[in-house]
């Protein structure tokens, strides 16, 4: 009897969340993956309308096959391997460096960090192409006169200048997590450490950073996500003056242009459910690797 008044107050506080999760996750995957075996084709010569038809596979197999989607993945990997190492440690660092004896106004660092976080990201790309713009930017300005001449439009500055827009918006916000794990910290642990002889270098690296490993696996891991979505801010790059970002730049925009200006959505849909895979299978990678250092550890 105690048990089925367990299992229904189970069920009666799991229903809204499980109702929720069909309707905002279940059912648009469900719909993704249905809309990407289909096609819109053109009878009678493009006199006779269009029909929607089963295609199968099709719409997969033309993803793969168009050279700009599979660019869009090389793009990924560079973004990634230069994105991912710069967030998770430099958050990491300045979140060492707030926690540490030597820090001082922590709540205004706090703030100064977090708050380009709460900027929206399409304003925060639109701050960054102005300032990347020459003849507007007075940063490109002082650039210039000091001797420095770099294009943040051009097919070398494009990627860093993307890079370093998501760094402005994102730091902040993750700095704050590892804080907030650091400050979880037992103070005992950290005051034997020094009791034995340890240095400030010793007791990050090799007592605070494992000790928090499950927060840079969590940073790791919603960074990679984040990274696999990249759209926002090269969309905005992309209407600066000359720059080298196209509408098929990430997987992301190329998805978006076939379904919004070619009106493909079988083909739209069938590039996003293979971001989605890859992403999972990412995520699954850094689970499993973060997992076992943490065990290890």
């Amino acid at each position: 009897m105690k048990r089925a008044r367990t299992t229904r107050a189970a069920a009666v506080l799991l229903g809204p969340f499980f109702a929720l999760f069909t309707v905002v996750m279940v059912v648009p995957i469900g719909y993704a993956v249905w809309l990407s075996l289909f096609t819109e084709k053109q009878s009678g010569l493009g006199f006779g309308g269009t029909e929607t038809v089963f295609s199968g596979l099709d719409n997969y197999a033309a993803a793969l096959g168009d050279r700009a989607f599979r660019e869009g993945f090389v793009v990924l990997l560079g973004y990634c391997l230069l994105y991912i190492p710069l967030m998770v440690g430099g958050a990491l660092a300045l979140a060492l460096l707030l926690d540490s004896a030597l820090a001082r106004a922590r709540r205004f660092f706090q703030l100064a960090l977090f708050l380009p976080h709460a900027v929206p990201g399409i304003i925060a790309a639109l701050i960054w192409v102005y300032l990347y713009t020459p003849q507007l930017s007075p940063v490109v300005g002082a650039m210039e006169a000091g001797g420095i001449g770099f294009d943040f439009f051009s097919p070398e500055g494009a990627l860093p200048s993307v890079v370093n827009i998501a760094l402005w918006e994102w730091l902040g916000y993750n700095m704050v997590i590892f804080y907030a794990a650091l400050q979880a910290v037992d103070r005992s642990v950290l005051e034997a450490a020094t009791v034995d002889g340890a240095g400030a270098w010793r007791i990050a690296f090799s007592i605070k950073v494992p000790l928090i490993s499950a927060s840079v696996a969590m940073v790791a891991l919603f960074t990679v996500i984040g990274s696999l979505q990249l759209f926002t801010e090269p969309l905005i790059l992309a209407k600066g003056t000359g720059s080298a970002v196209s509408s098929t730049w990430t997987p992301n925009m190329y998805a978006y242009t076939a379904a919004f200006e070619r009106n493909d959505y079988g083909l739209a849909a069938a590039a996003s459910i293979l971001l989605a895979l890859t992403a999972a299978l990412l995520s699954f990678v850094v689970t499993r690797f973060t997992g076992r250092k943490g065990r290890k550890a």
